[in-house]
């Protein structure tokens, strides 16, 4: 499960207490909601689904994917699917691919979505394995689904956005830089990107 509002309550809380700009931020823009994802493949196969396509469409496709393999479906279910049956779906020959990489995976025991190594950076170097599944991708689902505390997607551009509009730079920070910026921030840079995001656009800032 994802950071709770409590869980992100304290660590923006303490976070503000060391970054006057994160309490001041709070002031005017108030915490963020949590954004809570399922663990398991399911939420992995919806991010390959999303990729790309606006919500709308991705949501489309999953509805069809319901129809045709039934809701709460298995991987085993999928990969009995041929091309065409999956391509009626809404999925590209790249998508199943993507999907298919995740399933066999799964379906073999390779990958133990329950069972994530415990070091993040591990945890990404596994789920990086599923073709279609970046460390942006990886990033996002450790957070959002399992809640980890310290994850810290320096790469998304909203992130990088965020951090700047919260510091007041006059141009978005690099990666890199988000990363260096960051650094003081452990052990609580999940709760801190959750943060950027809602504070990213935000004309109270």
């Amino acid at each position: 499960m994802g950071l709770t509002a409590e869980q992100l309550h304290h660590a923006l809380g303490e976070l503000a207490q060391r970054e006057p700009a994160v309490a001041g931020a709070l002031e005017r823009c108030g915490h963020p909601e949590p954004r809570i994802r399922p663990t398991g493949y399911m939420t992995l196969l919806r991010t390959i689904v999303g990729q790309q396509v606006s919500v709308a469409s991705a949501a489309a496709v999953w509805r069809k994917l319901e129809a045709e393999l039934g809701e709460d479906f298995t991987p085993e279910s999928l990969l009995e699917r041929d091309f065409d049956a999956l391509r009626a779906c809404g999925l590209s020959r790249q998508k199943q691919g993507y999907a298919r990489s995740l399933c066999e995976l799964v379906a073999a025991g390779q990958l133990d979505l329950d069972r994530l190594p415990a070091d993040d950076e591990e945890a990404i170097a596994d789920l990086t394995r599923i073709k279609g599944i970046g460390r942006w991708s990886a990033e996002i689902y450790l957070l959002f689904a399992e809640g980890r505390p310290d994850i810290w997607p320096a790469g998304d551009l909203a992130v990088q956005a965020g951090v700047g509009g919260l510091l007041g730079l006059e141009e978005r920070p690099s990666e890199k830089a988000v990363r260096t910026i960051a650094e003081p921030w452990r052990p609580h840079r999940g709760a801190m990107a959750i943060f950027t995001w809602h504070v990213y656009d935000n004309p109270a800032l």
